[in-house]
Order: C-alpha cells, then sequence, then structure tokens
C-alpha cells in the first residue's frame, strides 16, 4: 500500500496530467517568468508559473501569448483542449495585485493554478482572492506560499482552504518574511502541523521553496514530506527568463550565497518600491549599492547612482554594478545558463538517483 504522501502525490500529479513526479516548479518571479519560461518547464513535465507583471495589466497579454505558444508542446495543447484550462500557473503578490483585473483575465484563461503570496491584510486578503478566483475558474487550483507554521495553519483552516501550500524557507532570493526558519525545518514542522493524524486523501501537499537549486537539496525536502520543489533562483539561469543578461552573468559568476546575499529594503527602495507589507524583505546578491549603504552613504547619492548604472545595461549589474539582483543563497550552486526543461529534467532524474542511493544507507 501507498505512503501517506505517495498518495498525496499521486493526488497532486493528478490535477496536472502532462507532469511527472517529482514535480519540479517554476517560481513566479516578477516579469522575469514570462510564458516562455513557464511553458519550457511545463512542457519538460514540471509546472511552469508566470510572475506578476510590471503592471496587473500585463496579465492579459502574457496569458494571450501563453495561450498561443502552448500550441508548440502537444501534450500541452492537448490538456487545455481538453480542459478549457491553461497548462501553467499564475503567481500574485496580492498586496499589489488588482482582484478586479486578476479575476476578469482569469475567468477568460483559466490558467490550472494561481500562487498567492505577500498578502497585506493576512489570511483574510488571501481568503477573498482564493474565493473570487474559484468563482470565475473552478479548475484552478489554490496555491499559497507561506513563510511560518502560523501561516500554514491558517490557510489550511481556512473556509477558503489552500489546495497546495508553498513552504518557503529564509534561504529564499527575492522577496520573503524578514523573519524565518529555513526549509529543513520548516517544512516538516508545517507537515506535522497541517497533516499529521489527517486521512491521506485530505492530506494538503506542500511543495518546499527556499534555497533549493539542484537534485540534492531537492531530495532532501521530498524525504521531509514535501510532494515537490519550487525554484526560482535556478531558473534565473534559464535560457526562457525574461532577464537582462548583465543580471545573470552575476547569478553564474556568485558564489558562497551566505556570505554575499544579504536580506534588505534597500533594493525595493532604490527600485521606487516602497509599499511592502511590514515585516517583508528581499534576499539579494551584495553590489556597489549595498556597500555604499553599508559605509553609510546617504540614500538620495545612493539612488542617484542607482539611476546612473540603470543606463548602462548590461554593465550596470555584477559585482561591482549597482542594480538589484535578486538571488537566494543557493546561488553558488548555479554555475551554467541551460534551457528551462532541461534543468526540470536534471533535477527531477538527479532527485530519483539521490533518494535511491539514501535507501541503501
Amino acid at each position: 500500500m501507498a505512503s501517506p504522501i505517495q498518495q498525496t502525490i499521486a493526488r497532486l500529479i493528478s490535477h496536472y496530467p502532462w507532469a511527472t513526479s517529482p514535480l519540479v516548479v517554476g517560481a513566479p518571479m516578477k516579469v522575469i517568468a514570462g510564458p516562455s519560461l513557464a511553458i519550457a518547464v511545463s512542457s519538460a513535465g514540471g509546472l511552469g508559473f508566470i510572475g506578476p507583471g510590471a503592471s496587473p495589466s500585463d496579465l492579459e497579454s502574457s496569458l494571450s501569448l501563453t495561450s498561443q505558444l502552448i500550441s508548440s508542446s502537444p501534450s500541452l495543447s492537448r490538456f487545455a483542449q481538453e480542459t478549457g484550462t491553461l497548462p501553467i500557473g499564475v503567481g500574485f503578490q496580492t498586496w499589489a495585485g488588482d482582484l478586479r483585473v486578476a479575476t476578469q483575465v482569469l475567468g477568460k484563461f483559466k490558467p490550472c493554478a494561481v500562487w498567492l503570496f505577500a498578502p497585506r491584510h493576512g489570511q483574510k486578503e488571501l481568503d477573498e482572492w482564493s474565493r473570487k478566483i474559484r468563482e470565475v475558474s473552478r479548475g484552478t487550483k489554490i496555491w499559497v506560499q507561506v513563510p511560518s507554521v502560523a501561516d500554514a495553519v491558517a490557510a489550511a483552516k481556512s473556509e477558503e482552504r489552500a489546495d497546495v501550500l508553498v513552504v518557503q524557507g529564509a534561504d529564499a532570493g527575492g522577496h520573503s518574511r524578514s523573519k524565518g526558519a529555513g526549509v529543513i525545518t520548516l517544512l516538516p514542522e508545517v507537515y506535522d502541523a497541517v497533516n499529521d493524524g489527517v486521512e491521506p486523501e485530505n492530506q494538503i501537499p506542500l511543495i518546499a521553496a527556499g534555497g533549493i537549486i539542484e537534485q540534492r537539496g531537492a531530495g532532501a525536502a521530498m524525504v521531509l514530506g514535501a510532494a515537490g520543489v519550487a525554484m526560482g533562483t535556478r531558473f534565473l539561469a534559464g535560457r526562457e527568463a525574461t532577464i537582462n543578461r548583465g543580471y545573470q552573468r552575476h547569478i553564474v559568476d556568485a558564489s558562497d550565497g551566505g556570505q554575499n546575499t544579504v536580506r534588505t529594503q534597500l533594493y525595493n527602495w532604490l527600485r521606487g518600491e516602497r509599499n511592502w507589507p511590514a515585516g517583508w524583505d528581499a534576499r539579494g546578491l551584495v553590489n556597489e549599492s549595498w556597500r555604499d549603504h553599508d559605509k553609510g552613504v546617504e540614500f538620495e547619492r545612493n539612488r542617484e547612482l542607482y539611476a546612473e548604472a540603470g543606463k548602462k545595461g548590461e554593465e550596470g549589474w555584477g559585482e561591482r554594478g549597482r542594480m538589484a539582483t535578486y538571488a537566494g543563497t543557493g546561488v553558488g550552486l548555479v554555475r551554467e545558463v541551460k534551457g528551462a526543461g532541461e534543468i526540470v529534467s536534471e533535477v527531477r532524474d538527479g532527485i530519483r538517483k539521490v533518494i535511491r542511493a539514501s535507501n541503501k544507507l
């Protein structure tokens, strides 16, 4: 008989029939995770998410393009034709989203999943988004990103119960809670809090995120109770990512992420984003902007230098550049640019090898 976690994994995969277990997910990185990246991940048997655009109004054009590009994949186009649902997901930073615009577009294009995170008003805000999305697209599964056990329990016990929880550890790049735990301790505690003693058919699948770059970390997450893994930093070096090549080079060149990344609001502020909810910040690579800030250079001067760097194209990024380069602590394990499909296959196949090897211990 299959174990409870095996049953949960099988149930999760059944919603995405083109996908292969272990499920590898492309995180919805703002602007960077566009239609091409999402489709490449799904085409390889994973689940790709489109990230928020520069404006909520960008969503319709992104999903319209996605609908056109799906025809290049027989398995994805067949799923779309048979279900009327797109075989990709969409991510929303709910604090900055426009629910009215979102539901209009989601009702038209119907992605298979929606990933919600960063609410300003906690579970109440997530419930409102979940309810409205389900009203316009019944086949869309609701994924909620949680940075703590308390948030996970709230999402699990809500009347608008999440279909999937993305458990994000503190090693994640980009935006997350300022205060958190690594996924190695957070994931099993969340599993016990929401799934322990629950019948397998009612357990919530957990997707591990934050610091997962390759098969060893991904394999460890699966052993800890994950039904799949989500990666953001690794896909920054995907060929299909919508990313400045200077940014991408810095990702590949970086190492020792625990020392060479920093959690701060500085990069948000330099980019003109001062409205993030309390208790959130972002992890990015150390560069000249951070060093000047650390030395006490006044913010206005730092912002002037940041604006000048933004006019330099690729040269604005890098260890001696100034542009915000969001990345997780595992960035040192990203060593080359590859196609997203190759990354998915490499990690998925590697997880199997890691787990087989661990069974021999």
